[in-house]
């Protein structure tokens, strides 16, 4: 099995990148947050105790996430990989990973997605999200046909507020910041991709990294 590991900071292109990479290679697609409002939404045990901490704007401790994430794996059968999208982010996720991968012998790739702030304002500050189905949009790169109305079930879009400018230098700030350490301890497992292209350009590269990889051509 095939773990594809997409690291950067937020506006990078993971999610839009994941979801191409998952119709591409017939991979599964894990996001974190996915997962946290899956769990959330089903009343899940592990997703009652994340609540309790989502309501209070803290953090979800790691030991929720990896119990998440352990039990999202232990369910995988019978596919040829998976792709992790907003996971690990600190030194003590990468280890658990490192753990479950090596343990069921797992091939890691581990992809980052190198960004400008310039580029990543541009991204975060122009994205708009349907208040009723969700679906996101961009002002200038995919923008509805009509002014702030859904395309696809005619609902309200709206600016999330940290995705407002100033806020979006402060998260990736924070970002880099808080990651530094897990860029260090993968050092020397990284593949750097310069994601300021246009998403079909650094799709493909990220395509050739994950063939050359995995062998998948």
């Amino acid at each position: 099995m095939i773990c594809v590991i997409l690291l950067g900071p937020p506006g990078a292109g993971k999610g839009t990148q994941a979801k191409s990479l998952s119709e591409r290679f017939n991979f599964l697609h894990i996001s974190t947050g996915d997962l946290l409002r899956e769990n959330v939404k089903k009343n899940t045990p592990l997703g009652t105790k994340a609540k309790e901490f989502m309501e209070k704007g803290e953090l979800v401790p790691d030991e929720l996430l990896e119990n998440m994430i352990l039990e999202k794996f232990n369910s995988l059968k019978e596919i040829k990989g998976f792709i992790l999208d907003g996971y690990p982010r600190n030194i003590n996720q990468a280890e658990f990973l490192d753990r479950i991968l090596n343990e069921n012998n797992c091939k890691e790739i581990i992809i980052y997605l190198q960004s400008s702030e310039k580029v990543i304002v541009e991204r975060l500050s122009g994205r708009r999200i349907c208040s009723n189905c969700q679906t996101i949009y961009h002002l200038k790169n995919m923008p509805p046909k009509r002014d702030l109305i859904c395309d696809l079930c005619g609902g309200t879009l709206y600016q999330r507020p940290d995705d407002q400018e100033e806020t979006v230098k402060k998260r990736l700030y924070v970002y880099l910041q808080e990651t530094s350490p897990l860029i260090k301890y993968y050092q020397n497992r990284l593949n750097y991709i310069f994601a300021d292209d246009e998403a079909d350009i650094v799709f493909g590269k990220i395509v050739e990294v994950i063939e050359n990889e995995s062998n998948l051509k």
